[in-house]
């Protein structure tokens, strides 16, 4: 009879591949996948809240106690960056050229807000436009508060119509309540920030600053003229921790008036400027004002995709900026105006 040995065991050879289940794998991950996408959302709305919180109570901390001050604070963009900074506890001090406005805005400031966190606004009547009592209303601030620890200079008058047809006197007008005014308030408040060696200081533009419409000649070179006098200022006062800072939006619209759709089939110039027209929300730029003195930012461009493409395009290509443009005047001049 014969041996037959040991019994054989068998041993996995190193070099053969094992095949996974297929279906097994790819149900797994799948079903983990659809697990996940939920905590993701989840998980990021939770940290979108804590930042909009911890912003909100940095934005309060940062305005508490300080007096700040706001030129025309009835406009639509004043009366919202009031209301910012009035609920983040700051010494308001709301100009504005109509005493019963003022008393509105007051009244409308101190019934919705905690008065144990907020302070009593201080009226001033001011008509930046009257730069002859522009230095009286900053003695007269100075003298209440002792100091200003942020100037938020928001005063405009526009004007829209051919060059030829704008008067001198009204040239000359738009001049003193956007450029003029302001840097005399601007000038009167200064010394004192920079011998405290703090202070921000805040001009509120617009697109026009950085590029001419037609038929805005004047405003559009108050607003130029605004801007280049606070990028320079900017420079000189840096050494001295004071902030100056630029807010530019497209125009502000109406709290009720919203953007139509764009028209390809309109001309080029006409849905150029259909875009460049339509401005941001008062609310908005209120709370662009807010964290641009939060964040201490030297400048900002409210505007979309439309508006912040014309500036690039004017100052990479000006020839094709000035041909759009002066298209949309050819046409405007050929259609007869109504009444």
């Amino acid at each position: 009879m014969c041996s037959l040995g040991p019994p054989l065991l068998w041993v996995p050879s190193p070099f053969v591949k094992r095949v996974p289940f297929p279906h097994f794998s790819q149900n797994k991950m799948g079903v983990t996948a659809v697990l996940m996408l939920p905590l993701l959302l989840l998980g990021i709305s939770g940290l979108l809240f804590i930042y909009q919180e911890v912003s909100r109570l940095w934005s309060k901390s940062v305005v508490q106690n300080k007096v700040v001050v706001i030129t025309d604070a009835i406009s639509g963009l004043g009366k919202e960056c009031a209301r910012v900074f009035h609920t983040g506890g700051a010494r308001l001090v709301l100009c504005g050229k109509n005493w019963e406005r003022l008393q509105s805005l007051y009244d409308a400031l101190i019934s919705v807000a905690d008065p144990s966190k907020t302070f009593t606004p201080k009226l001033v009547l001011l008509d930046l436009s009257d730069i002859s009592c522009v230095q009286d209303v900053a003695k007269e601030v100075l003298d209440c508060y002792g100091c200003v620890d942020i100037l938020i200079n928001n005063a405009s008058v526009k004007v829209k119509g051919p060059a030829h047809k704008i008067s001198l006197e009204l040239d000359k007008k738009i001049m003193d309540a956007n450029y003029f005014g302001p840097i005399i308030l601007t000038k009167a408040l200064l010394p004192d920030m920079i011998s405290r060696r703090t202070g921000q200081i805040v001009l509120v533009n617009n697109i026009q600053g950085k590029l001419g419409i037609p038929f805005r000649t004047a405003y559009a070179a108050s607003k130029h003229a605004a801007l280049g006098f606070f990028d320079c200022l900017r420079a000189e006062v840096e050494e001295y921790d004071v902030v100056v800072s630029t807010v530019s939006p497209t125009f502000i619209r109406s709290y009720h008036v919203d953007p139509g759709q764009g028209n390809w089939e309109a001309s080029i110039w006409k849905f150029f400027f259909r875009k460049l027209t339509y401005g941001t929300h008062p609310v908005d730029v209120a709370e662009e004002v807010m964290r641009t003195v939060r964040r201490k930012k030297q400048e900002v461009f409210l505007a979309n995709p439309i508006p912040k493409a014309a500036v690039y395009i004017r100052t990479l290509f000006p020839e094709l900026f000035f041909a759009v443009v002066a298209c949309g005047v050819k046409e405007k001049l050929s259609v007869p105006e109504e009444g």
